[in-house]
């Protein structure tokens, strides 16, 4: 992340070298262009009982470490079949001690009617030291959701007991986020991710930078600090702990060529992008080059950012990358990748060719010019209109509080949605989507999912010292949907990494993975959600299982929490 007054717009060779994708863009039949968006939210927080809000424990000085959290979670604790939200939170700062309920991490429990209870003490879960980001899974195959939580000094893993109550198993597992010297590391995101097939979940954490408050820079002019570049400060190695399935991990950072390579990691998303069955693992790092680590069978890891092109931008330079997710956003069945940005550099769309390469197609399909405006966090790949094409959700804000002494810059600003025009080109539809879309917020993680069982994809958005945003999808349509949860047998329970491809009674076919990981520092409900359109009924859904297992069902009526089994028998 720059200083706010760098790289305000895109450079010469940005703009000459996209005048060729921008008249193939304009070329293409716009079939939706024309209509007006049926993407709409509205912020429910104000009845909801949802009263976070996310105190990074600012200085003047503005150090890294103020800018960096929060993140949100979509997780079914107590499995009654609605999702709760998780917030993580600061501390003081410099002690970054959680002095006062200000700075506690938030639980709050659906109570199936809009509202919500904060049951924070009861579960035992108000952290410690500074946390940022969190990711959710089951990783014990015990039916219960777990949650593990990054951050600068503490990194926590709460097992889920089943009673309403979290224990601390962080030391008994293994996975305080120290490096190999015992350093403690400093952690953004993880991924709950089966990298071995093996049945058990592992973990994969992104670390950030070597920075202390005994190195801390200042800059900008008192009074008005601006957040120091990233560029002044060595980056981390990421971590890779495996499951031992007996409750610890191992880290294998080293073995499986993770920790060789030193980032400065921020959002990270999980996708089989190349089509062999393994998941592998992109990471978003800030002003440095983006980290694909390709998944060999389980027996390592090939970091292949450069050559896939998806490292740099088109102009072959890094951006300040956060967020990111990772799935197939134009029905080709191939997993392709959105990130955010600061403004000034855009949000690079990478498209998945399919031959183990990427093509950037940030200005051919409509975001460039929208999003160089824009400096973004959260990241999300999501049908929200239910049509059968995926579209595109950003939080958004500048990181420095300071940043509006640039007139081309904002330091609070309105998140984003872009519609999918069905073409390979997006629509921003942001200014027609509701008084939700219009909060101009320091808006940071945010985290996807239907929060009322309706089929539609709701958003929850934390942000610096201001309300968590409920934003509930209420797009006014009559298309139909179905959420898919499957329960691993040979797999892991939460069948994470299941690849499902659904055929519809229309002939569009549409693809997607189970995954909790993406957007940034935060966790999505684990259910698989598909928009149908006109279609009632579905005429297949093929699923493939981390374990090789693969089932198809038929026939399936639209409209429904569908819960699928793995196979056991073949």
């Amino acid at each position: 992340m720059n200083g706010c007054c760098e790289r305000i717009f895109p450079s010469k060779r940005a703009i000459l070298g996209v005048t060729l994708a921008l008249a193939l863009a304009v070329s293409r039949v716009d079939v939706r262009g024309a209509e007006t968006s049926h993407i709409r939210f509205e912020n429910g927080q104000k009845q909801s009982g949802v009263t976070f809000v996310l105190d990074n424990g600012t200085l003047p000085d503005k150090p890294m470490i103020d800018g960096i959290p929060g993140g949100v979670a979509l997780l079914d604790y107590d499995n009654d079949g609605y999702l709760d939200i998780f917030f993580t939170n600061g501390a003081s700062l410099p002690g970054m001690v959680k002095g006062g309920p200000n700075f506690y991490n938030r639980l709050y429990h659906n109570n199936h009617d809009g509202t919500f209870t904060d049951v924070t003490e009861r579960a035992g879960v108000r952290g410690e030291g500074y946390s940022i980001g969190v990711a959710a899974a089951d990783y014990d195959n015990d039916g219960r959701t777990d949650i593990y939580i990054t951050g600068f000094n503490r990194n926590i893993l709460y097992h889920n007991n089943g009673d309403g109550t979290f224990t601390d198993v962080t030391d008994k597992a293994g996975v305080a986020g120290l490096s190999s010297t015992g350093k403690k590391l400093w952690g953004v995101s993880a991924a709950w991710v089966d990298y071995d097939n093996d049945g058990k979940l592992d973990l994969f954490v992104s670390n950030y930078l070597d920075w202390s408050f005994a190195t801390s820079r200042v800059c900008g002019a008192p009074g008005k600090r601006i957040s120091c570049s990233p560029t002044l400060y060595q980056g981390e190695p990421n971590i890779l702990y495996h499951n031992n399935g007996d409750g610890t991990f191992t880290d294998v950072s080293d073995a499986m060529g993770i920790s060789q390579h030193i980032g400065k990691g921020m959002g990270v998303a999980i996708a089989d992008y190349d089509g062999d069955g393994w998941m592998d693992i992109f990471v978003a790092n800030d002003n440095d080059r983006n980290f694909l680590f390709k998944n060999r069978a389980g027996r390592g890891f090939d970091e292949v950012g450069v050559e896939s092109f998806v490292a740099y931008t088109e102009n072959g330079v890094p951006v300040s990358s956060m967020g990111v997710d990772f799935r197939d956003w134009n029905n080709d069945g191939k997993p392709s990748l959105f990130v955010t940005a600061l403004g000034g550099e855009t949000f690079p769309l990478f498209r998945n060719e399919g031959n183990g390469f990427f093509n950037a197609d940030t200005y051919a399909a409509g975001i460039g010019f929208r999003s160089v405006k824009l400096s973004g966090w959260g990241a999300g790949i999501y049908d929200f209109d239910n049509d059968g094409y995926k579209d595109l959700f950003s939080a958004n804000s500048h990181v420095s509080e300071n940043a509006d002494i640039d007139p081309q810059q904002h330091y609070r600003q309105p998140n984003a949605v872009f519609l999918n025009l069905h073409n390979g080109t997006f629509k921003d539809v942001s200014a027609e989507a509701g008084p939700g879309m219009q909060i101009r917020a320091a808006h940071r993680g945010c985290a996807f999912g239907d929060l009322n069982n309706d089929g539609k994809i709701d958003v929850v958005v934390s942000a610096i010292g201001s309300p968590a945003e409920l934003l509930y999808n209420t797009s006014t349509d009559t298309n139909h949907w179905i959420l898919i949860k499957t329960v691993g047998v040979k797999s892991n329970r939460d069948g994470i990494g299941t690849r499902i491809k659904l055929t519809e009674a229309s002939g569009l076919v549409q693809h997607n993975h189970v995954t909790t990981a993406g957007s940034y520092a935060s966790s999505s409900d684990p259910r698989a959600h598909f928009g149908l359109g006109a279609n009632a009924v579905i005429k297949e859904i093929a699923l493939k299982w981390p374990s090789g297992t693969e089932q198809v069902l038929r026939n399936v009526k639209a409209d429904q929490i569908l819960t699928v089994t793995e196979e056991s028998s073949r």
